[in-house]
């Protein structure tokens, strides 16, 4: 019985894995130099080779060839979401302290590090703050605001990304061309966008239909979507037609539905092509598609067509509708805006999280020159992090900064310690700093230390006025209390 293809074409070492130098780069140059952090969070979606680059990683900082069904003592793969106990992690604990009985390093591979309880995460913390030399952790997590930051921020953290398009594409046809499969590119493209950027699954549906007809014949794109149960996509414009025209759509979708494709498939094609050209009328319907989901995922599908016919805009354009102001007399209109503003607020928060995650992986880029020879530059700390994010580091630049061994402490202006508890502000400065543990100091709350480097000199204030000083003795007396200078005045 052959392997599936999923596990024929894992990577086997950092060199092989596709799509994800950001991650492979850095650790194939620590494996160069031999110089390695205690622990690792790898974070990603799911299907996009976190647990396929640790098991690479472990191998290789012990020197192991890697076969996919060997098995070494010194590389431990533990699954968080069935050891989430306290007693599970005690007992880590105390096998972790004996030495390593084939390699240098004895690895713990963590998977779904965010299913742990709370007092298991207290018990790991214990062993990640003061490790033994001969441990090394790799913890694995498709939800990384789930694991503490006491975790985080004492570990290297390596952000993995669902493939693009092409890349994927490319990966298959390679694999298509090894195993002599008679593809067709649209099938391929098919595969791909149901695959969603997963390695994992774009390679199960390949090996799912590769055995849909006989040698020498070509497996097409309509194949691919009678086997998959997937809506062809004349069938989905003639519902949105007849949709846009108020014409029968109850029928169309039944004869979808019984074709074998789920309501899911069916919601998701209509989805991205309302996207595509949209209308007020199919923004409406947009809103009720997100819902259908299992379960009744069904009958939630006809209810979305159902409740959205009877919707009928001002106009067809929603870019006029837009423009529009809603009446009081127009009720419907006004929920119609309504509706579209919160969209339009929920793709911008969406583009600002994407833009945050591209900023951490460009510190990651350039943590190079900011940690050297195990020391932290302040200096070229707090260059990098305006480098990546402006806003962040002229801010940082007014800050005050102690260095002790592996902990470097911000001492920011009072009114300013809140932009730096940010979750995203937090990761940036972390992923900027690896092997560092960055603490914002509340100066609200604790005075800041006389021996604090600052990088920008303070100004000298300037003198009071007279005529300024009697304005403020009036509106002292009527204050009945003395006004004071602003400690946190900027610089």
């Amino acid at each position: 019985m052959g392997k599936a293809l999923y596990r024929k074409y894992r990577p086997i070492s950092l060199a092989t894995v596709v799509g994800q130098d950001s991650v492979t780069v850095p650790l194939a140059e620590a494996i160069k130099t031999g110089t390695f952090s205690h622990a690792y969070i790898f974070t990603g979606p799911r299907g996009c080779g976190k647990t396929s680059v640790a098991r690479i990683f472990a191998h290789e900082v012990n020197g192991f060839k890697y076969e996919l069904e060997d098995s070494y003592p010194d590389i431990i793969e533990i699954d968080g979401a069935s050891n989430t106990g306290i007693d599970d992690i005690r007992e880590l604990r105390e096998k972790a302290m004996i030495a390593p009985t084939e390699g240098k390093y004895k690895v713990y591979i963590i998977d779904e590090v965010h299913m742990l309880s709370k007092n298991a995460f207290n018990g790991l913390l214990k062993i990640i703050e003061e490790p033994p030399e001969h441990v090394i952790f790799i913890l694995a997590t498709t939800n990384l605001e789930k694991v503490p930051i006491t975790i985080t921020s004492r570990s290297q953290i390596f952000h993995f990304n669902l493939a693009d398009k092409d890349t994927m594409i490319s990966h298959l046809k390679n694999i298509v061309e090894k195993e002599k499969l008679g593809v067709e590119d649209e099938a391929l493209k098919v595969i791909v966008e149901r695959g969603g950027g997963s390695f994992r699954d774009s390679i199960s549906l390949l090996d799912q239909v590769s055995n849909l007809k006989k040698k020498g014949e070509k497996i097409t794109k309509k194949d691919i979507d009678l086997a998959l149960g997937i809506p062809e996509d004349e069938k989905i414009e003639t519902l949105l037609k007849n949709f846009e025209e108020g014409t029968e759509t109850t029928e169309i979708l039944k004869d979808i539905l019984n074709s074998g494709s789920s309501a899911e498939s069916i919601a998701k094609d209509l989805i991205d092509k309302i996207i595509e050209h949209p209308t007020a009328k199919t923004l409406n319907l947009i809103e009720k598609l997100f819902n259908v989901q299992y379960p009744f995922a069904d009958a939630k599908l006809l209810v979305a067509f159902l409740e959205s016919e009877k919707f009928q805009p001002v106009v067809a354009a929603p870019q006029v509708v837009l423009a529009a102001a809603p009446t009081i007399d127009n009720k419907k209109q006004a929920e119609f805006l309504k509706r579209v503003e919160q969209s339009k607020a929920e793709m911008r928060r969406r583009i600002e999280e994407s833009k945050e995650e591209k900023v951490e992986l460009k510190a990651t880029s350039l943590a190079d020159s900011v940690v050297q020879g195990g020391t932290l530059n302040i200096e070229a700390f707090v260059k990098d992090v305006k480098n990546t994010h402006r806003g962040l580091g002229n801010t940082l630049e007014n800050c005050g900064f102690i260095l002790e061994k592996e902990e470097l402490k911000v001492y920011p202006p009072k009114k300013l310690v809140d932009i730096f508890k940010k979750p995203n502000n937090l990761r940036l400065l972390k992923s900027t700093a690896p092997g560092f543990f960055i603490n914002i100091i509340n100066t609200a709350e604790e005075k800041i230390p006389e021996n604090a480097i600052y990088l920008k000199k303070k100004e000298e204030k300037k003198p009071v006025s007279e005529k300024m000083q009697k304005k403020i003795n009036a509106i002292s007396d009527i204050m009945g209390e003395d006004i004071k200078e602003d400690e946190d005045a900027p610089f």
